[in-house]
């Protein structure tokens, strides 16, 4: 027992002893430490391409996209023979544009355009027609043909296309098959005729383009159609059937089916249809009237659309005109023009 000390001063004795121990504690430990701040979320980095942004040019005769340089070099348009010795044609499967019009004794003959995929050669050549200058003018570029009567071809002279004729060359451009039968054995170089002329400037855009399914839109009130049966005459009724598996319409003619040099059957991813009158001024050469305006039909992806089509002049393109009056637009791709007479027929079948 510790003697000579109050109470009262060991008490207080006691709470500085402990004081002290609670400072000598609490610097042995160190500062209390911050409290870490929670970190900012930030937004995921987005992925960022390495390569450069491709150019995209698009086919003016079949609104397809291709490589921008591709387009540089004018349209070729050639007088192709449908007689049937001349049949199966060369390359009509790589055109852009087909116009199939009425010749003398009810037959027909095409104006087929190559610009997207130029061949080596084409044929059977024919000869120039009336109306043949009205529908490749707005193209500018290259007309081939094998001659015609003189007042046939100084009209086709005298618009501001590249003549070249099977008749008055004298550079290699046209040679006869040996394996076809005269006079349906003229052929064309093609690929050569569009190179002598490079320079040229390709041509405009001749019809409207939408999506594969251009005529979906309600308004247009497009039928389902399977089968498209053309009368021109008692000699010439084309007809297309639609097939899904390739997307475009088959052609036949007479009731066969219509194949191009090789086997393949010849289509197309369009069938443009115009009613045309037809004007006699030539004696038995009949004229295809395509200045003015008419009914028309679109085919495309299976369906069937009505409209008028119209074309102001002779370097006019055509425009097709749905009867709601919106734009008819074709699916991209190649096409066929059916210029029937009002004399014809056209039927649609779904």
């Amino acid at each position: 027992m510790v003697t000579g000390v109050r109470p009262g001063a060991r008490r207080a004795a006691v709470v500085v002893a402990l004081a002290v121990a609670a400072l000598a504690l609490a610097a042995c430990q160190g500062p209390s430490p911050e409290p870490t701040p929670s970190p900012t979320p930030t937004a995921e980095p987005r992925p960022v391409g390495s390569s450069e942004p491709v150019a995209v040019a698009f086919s003016p005769l079949r609104g397809t996209t291709t490589d921008p340089a591709a387009p540089a070099h004018p349209s070729l348009a050639v007088k192709i023979d449908d007689h049937e010795e001349a049949r199966p044609q060369i390359a009509l499967n790589r055109t852009d544009l087909v116009f199939e019009e009425l010749v003398e004794g009810g037959i027909t003959r095409y104006v087929a355009v190559w610009h997207s995929d130029v061949p080596d050669t084409v044929g059977p050549v024919r000869s120039i027609r009336p109306m043949d200058p009205d529908i490749v003018t707005p193209l500018g570029g290259i007309i081939a043909y094998s001659g015609g009567q003189e007042k046939f071809v100084a009209m086709m002279m005298a618009t501001p296309l590249k003549n070249i004729v099977f008749d008055y060359d004298d550079t290699g451009l046209f040679f006869r098959a040996d394996a076809r039968p005269g006079p349906h054995d003229v052929i064309l170089r093609s690929k050569e005729a569009v190179a002598r002329n490079a320079k040229l400037a390709p041509p405009p855009v001749q019809f409207a383009y939408g999506t594969a399914d251009p005529l979906a839109d309600p308004a247009l009130k497009a039928a389902p159609t399977k089968r498209i049966a053309i009368v021109f005459s008692d000699a010439r009724n084309p007809s297309w059937d639609w097939d899904a598996g390739s997307s475009t319409w088959l052609r036949s003619q007479e009731g066969r089916a219509d194949t191009q040099e090789g086997g393949e059957r010849v289509h197309a991813t369009n069938v443009v249809t115009m009613r045309v009158d037809i004007d006699w001024r030539y004696g038995e050469v009949p004229k295809t009237v395509l200045v003015g305006s008419g009914e028309v039909w679109v085919s495309s992806a299976g369906r069937t659309a009505h409209g008028t089509w119209k074309k102001g002049s002779q370097a006019s393109p055509i425009v097709l005109t749905a009867d709601d009056g919106s734009p008819l637009r074709l699916a991209p791709g190649n096409t066929w023009i059916e210029l029937v007479p009002k004399s014809g027929s056209v039927k649609f079948t779904s």
